[in-house]
Order: structure tokens, then C-alpha cells, then sequence
């Protein structure tokens, strides 16, 4: 059983299962393609990824790709804690450029789900934080783009200052969003989105 509770942007999705418990201990189910279709979110996932970050203030992103290699997230942490966050990089919806961030941990029963058309994120809350994500398409590097992670316009509060971020070269290397052009942002429609 999993509840879903959309987020200030409808379509980014905090999905929560339940936890059975016995004196063994618990058992959770972290996925069923049918269970997450009847509660809307029918995307077929592809790939597993998982991401160890050894310290603290570990930034990863804000990643996305294009079509044809456009990709809806499904995100959970293994260990640790993380601030996720998703950015609308959708020209035409009304929330282009608007983010929602969630605070996700290994000890909360909670996935968040993020369509395609948004650019994902995260900040590690404590070191040696594994995060787990399911993708609707495989990794295609001719068709990654990304945004600068701390850029003012997306008005995202950090629970980090810059300076003490623990980033990748190329993390680093983003553009703001004013910078980016039109072509390398996601422009198709709302349907085609789902369609992902």
C-alpha cells in the first residue's frame, strides 16, 4: 500500500509505503510498477542507479536530459539524508523555473517521484549518504544538460553556503538558467511528458 501526496507542483510526487513490523523486525516494499500505476504514476523504469557521497554537503546536480532521452525519477536514500530538490525546466508550464524541495532520510518510508522535464538535485544532510534512484531512460551524455545548482533565480534555500560545498568539477561548471538556451531546455508538452 502507498499513499501519494502531490507537491506544490502537481506533478512532482512524495510517495509514501507502508512499513510492516514484527519482532523480526520490518519489511517494506520500495516498488511495484502495478501498485505505483494505479496511483497514477504509470512510467517504466529502466535503470537503477545508486550514488555513495562520503561527506557532508555532498551537491549533486541539478541534472537533467533531453528528449528522446528524457527522464522521470523515482528517488529514495539508503543511508543517511538528503535536501532533494526538482526545478521545472518545462518552457511552457506555468511553474517554469519554480522548484520544490523535500528533505528525504533512510529512516522515513518515502520515495519522491519526479516526472521528466524537471532538473534534479541534491544536497547530502550527512556523510556516507547512499541514494538510490530508479530512471525512466538509460544515461545519455550527448543529451545531459544541468543548471548551476546555487543560482539566485530558482530562489532555492540550500541548507549549505557555497563555499562549503562538496562538488563535482563538472557540477561546478553549470550555467545559471538565464544562460541556458531555449534548445536546451524541455519543450515538449505536458502529455508527451506523462508519456515518459
Amino acid at each position: 500500500m502507498i499513499r501519494v501526496d502531490r507537491q506544490e507542483i502537481p506533478e512532482i510526487l512524495l510517495v509514501t509505503a507502508d512499513r510492516f513490523r514484527d519482532p523480526r523486525g520490518w519489511f517494506r516494499e520500495t516498488y511495484s510498477g502495478r501498485a505505483y500505476a494505479e496511483a497514477g504514476i504509470d512510467v517504466t523504469f529502466v535503470q537503477d542507479n545508486e550514488s555513495c557521497s562520503a561527506q557532508a554537503g555532498t551537491v549533486r546536480g541539478l541534472h537533467y536530459q533531453l528528449p528522446p532521452f528524457a527522464q522521470a525519477k523515482l528517488v529514495r536514500v539508503l543511508r543517511g539524508a538528503i535536501f532533494d530538490v526538482a526545478v521545472d525546466v518545462r518552457v511552457a508550464s506555468s511553474t517554469f523555473a519554480k522548484h520544490v524541495a523535500v528533505q528525504l532520510d533512510a529512516n522515513s518510508d518515502q520515495t519522491l517521484f519526479i516526472p521528466a522535464g524537471f532538473a534534479h538535485g541534491f544536497c547530502t544532510l550527512a556523510d556516507d549518504t547512499i541514494v538510490n534512484y530508479k530512471v525512466s531512460t538509460p544515461y545519455a551524455p550527448p543529451y545531459e544538460r544541468g543548471i548551476r545548482w546555487d543560482d539566485r533565480v530558482l530562489g532555492i534555500r540550500w541548507p549549505i553556503v557555497p563555499e562549503a560545498a562538496v562538488l563535482s568539477p563538472k557540477d561546478g561548471a553549470w550555467p545559471p538558467l538565464r544562460a541556458v538556451g531555449r534548445n536546451d531546455l524541455f519543450v515538449r508538452t505536458r502529455a508527451e511528458e506523462f508519456a515518459q
